[in-house]
């Protein structure tokens, strides 16, 4: 009984042991490491390069197949980012596919690039023709089946072009994963419209904290985040806060749990105030609660809360509770960074010169000022489409050659005026084409090809009906005859004019 209950013991020790690993490298893992340091027009970055061997080494120890590349220039990060993109789709949909980049990027226009080491822009518009878009490295990822992927963007230095120093906003924009492909992790090295440091050590403080937190056993992605946001806002003195969007539905840990306490560990807490910091499914609470939770906390406690979960509602809470706090210019700061980033972001969204203009109302002089009047220029001088004009009268026949397979034209009711009862036109080919112009009609031309016999409803007779050529008046009146022709002139039956009926020789006045 002892030594089947071991078994048993054992087994399961075993088995817990094994399904974090498992459980970490059941999916293909692949990543593509950049760091571009050697850039020609501008002085170089020291630590891009450093970054990029470090992540190799931590992404190599948990499981991913790697290809690493530094001072890539515009061509050469197109090719590997095509490159990469196959291998996803070689090892199929279930595959982790991971991007790090370290360097400089830029935001133009509401868009965010990241540059290569030849850029070289003279003027705003070179960006755009020089770096490379980074909605199309993400759409590239999207575009093969993947089960998850995750961009590491350790890009938000300051702008190193003086040229484009006073026309381009700082930093990267907003982007939000929820409105793309679901599936998508987006982690900025620090807030949207901010600058990061590239520190003074080997790695930027945000490469630093991330090779820590990531190595931390059964520790979800979410979590792991939350822990780099707290170490790089105090190694940075609150200048830098990394920030992240994230659209994942497949959970994902860079090292899998290898005990039982790991992967207890790693179980999602319930979120109360006191384990917000460390709760890995997000919970939405609004700034009422968020005022319930921080209220009677110390600042330094309260700080760090609010830093790891990284919503405005809970900066807002704080910058209304702490306001002589020493953390209070720093949180006020990022209250009103990332509510003018938002406002950008829908400005840019909707693209129209009414929401740029709603945008400079808020905000009329800060670093996106000039590119909102930018668009809202380009806007004003854009040509309009002219709306297509109604034709007043539909054609039953197509409004090109007919062909032999067209359909045969219905009956057609062409109304005449209102004291001349309809003639009705059985058409006998459908080469007759009707064109409509965009304008009241005042002639229409129905005349066929060649002569054929219409046949004409009989017209009841008047008084002032007289006998021309073969056709007699009377109360016997019959008129048969062949005509060449069927013709509305001088403004045509439809105004109540003379008409002309051609081939017969008929004519009335009304």
């Amino acid at each position: 009984m002892f030594r089947s209950a071991f078994r048993s013991a054992l087994l399961a020790t075993t088995l817990l042991a094994g399904v974090g690993a498992s459980a970490a490298h059941a999916e293909n893992r692949l990543a593509l490491v950049i760091g571009e340091s050697a850039y020609r027009a501008v002085p170089s970055l020291p630590n891009p390069a450093n970054d990029a061997r470090a992540m190799t080494t931590l992404l190599t120890e948990a499981g991913f197949m790697v290809t690493t590349a530094s001072d890539l220039s515009q061509r050469e990060l197109n090719q590997k980012i095509g490159d990469f993109t196959a291998a996803i789709a070689a090892k199929g949909p279930d595959t982790v596919a991971l991007v790090f980049y370290a360097g400089h990027g830029l935001q133009i226009d509401g868009e965010n690039y990241l540059v290569p080491v030849d850029v070289d822009p003279k003027r705003e518009a070179d960006i755009p023709l020089q770096a490379i878009r980074l909605n199309d490295i993400i759409n590239t990822l999207n575009s093969v089946p993947t089960r998850s992927r995750i961009v590491l963007l350790d890009a938000c230095r300051n702008n190193p072009f003086p040229a484009l120093n006073g026309t381009v906003g700082r930093g990267l924009a907003l982007v939000d994963t929820k409105t793309g492909a679901p599936g998508t992790f987006l982690s900025y090295s620090t807030s949207p419209g901010a600058e990061a440091q590239d520190g003074q050590g080997a790695d930027s403080p945000y490469t630093e904290a991330l090779l820590t937190a990531a190595r931390t056993p059964g520790l979800p992605i979410e979590q792991a985040f939350k822990q780099v946001r707290v170490a790089v806002n105090k190694a940075t003195n609150g200048q830098q806060t990394p920030w992240e969007s994230s659209s994942l539905t497949e959970d994902f840990r860079f090292v899998a749990a290898t005990s039982p306490s790991d992967a207890n560990a790693a179980l999602p807490p319930v979120a109360t105030a006191s384990n917000a910091s460390n709760t890995s499914a997000p919970v939405k609470r609004s700034v009422e609660q968020w005022k319930r939770d921080l209220q009677g906390k110390k600042p330094d406690v309260a700080h760090d809360m609010i830093v790891a979960d990284g919503t405005l509602e809970a900066y807002e809470a704080f910058d209304v509770l702490f306001t002589q706090s020493q953390f209070a210019p720093e949180v006020s700061g990022w209250v009103t960074r990332q509510r003018k980033m938002l406002a950008w972001n829908e400005a840019v969204t909707i693209n129209t010169v009414v929401s740029y203009r709603n945008f400079l109302a808020l905000y009329p002089d800060t670093d996106l000022s000039i590119t909102a009047r930018t668009m809202m220029e380009r806007l004003r001088f854009k040509p309009v489409a002219q709306p297509q004009v109604a034709a007043l009268c539909t054609p039953s026949t197509p409004t090109g050659p007919s062909s032999p397979s067209s359909p045969a034209p219905a009956m057609k009711k062409v109304d005449i005026g209102p004291q001349q009862a309809p003639v009705v036109i059985q058409q006998q080919t459908p080469s007759v084409v009707i064109q409509p112009p965009p304008v009241i009609i005042k002639r229409v031309d129905v005349t066929p090809p060649h002569p054929i016999d219409v046949p004409v409803r009989p017209v009841p007779p008047r008084r002032d009906v007289g006998s021309i050529g073969s056709v007699n008046s009377g109360p016997q009146f019959r008129p048969t005859y062949r005509p060449m022709g069927l013709a509305f002139g001088g403004g045509g039956g439809m105004m109540g004019r003379p008409m002309m009926m051609g081939g017969g020789g008929f004519r009335r006045r009304f």
